[in-house]
């Protein structure tokens, strides 16, 4: 059965549990909060933050506030879960910082906002990058590549602890994949990040060894690795 490492108070490192670190920092904004549980608003990300050895009145608190029979994600899970509580995927991952990333604006990339919401999330439909909601956008700065007015490629940022952005929706629809889109935005929402003084990272799944090759040669290393979970809340509560 899955487990939890997670942090009950500013974590040793921003990255170690990335989501605490931002919805308590930059992004407290965006966050709703029951008792121990932190989480984005729903239709900002599905990433919740979880403590160290989460007791009874975590898991309560988080059936409280997702609501019975809901899917929730949790980053890093290694403890044991309560009875009643069905994981319903558990993939493993890995996280990569930026050791020397040649960061650079792209002339062909445009800023997306509101007005673009219904793009990206056809484009997102399309490649499945990961989880994208309608206000994901709200997190940071978002680049996309538009040709004849048809959004074809997209990057922007996610999670924001202290001093770190994570690069994510790194996505090209199939008809325009070879042609290094994806790289030339990696490079450009990176530009973006050191420019205000803040470091690149990202993550991906662990098998796929095709994306970290990539990030690998742009000048991404290793840091750890982690698991997304997800789970489903009881529909009685916790138990």
């Amino acid at each position: 059965m899955p487990h939890v490492s997670v942090r009950t108070g500013t974590p040793a490192h921003p990255l170690d549990n990335p989501a605490y670190s931002a919805l308590t920092g930059p992004h407290a904004r965006f966050a709703e909060a029951r008792g121990q549980v932190l989480r984005y608003q729903p239709d900002v990300s599905p990433w919740l933050a979880v403590p160290d050895a989460p007791d009874a009145a975590y898991w309560s608190d988080l059936a409280a506030l997702a609501g019975p029979g809901q899917d929730v994600e949790l980053p890093g899970v290694r403890c044991a879960l309560p009875a009643g509580w069905e994981v319903t995927f558990d993939v493993a991952g890995v996280q990569l910082v930026d050791e020397a990333v040649e960061a650079r604006p792209d002339a062909e990339a445009v800023l997306l906002g509101a007005d673009d919401v219904p793009d990206m999330l056809a484009l997102v439909s399309r490649t499945r990058p990961g989880p994208f909601r309608p206000r994901t956008v709200e997190l940071g700065t978002y680049l996309g590549i538009r040709r004849g007015g048809e959004l074809i490629a997209m990057a922007g940022e996610r999670l924001h602890p202290p001093g770190w952005t994570e690069i994510s929706a790194v996505c090209t629809d199939a008809a325009h994949r070879g042609q290094g889109l994806g790289t030339r935005l990696i490079r450009a929402v990176a530009a973006g990040i050191k420019e205000r003084g803040e470091t690149p990272f990202l993550h991906t799944a662990a098998a796929n060894t095709g994306a970290i090759a990539l990030y690998e040669s742009l000048g991404f290393r290793l840091r750890r690795t982690t698991r997304f979970v997800g789970v489903r809340v009881p529909e009685h509560g916790a138990a």
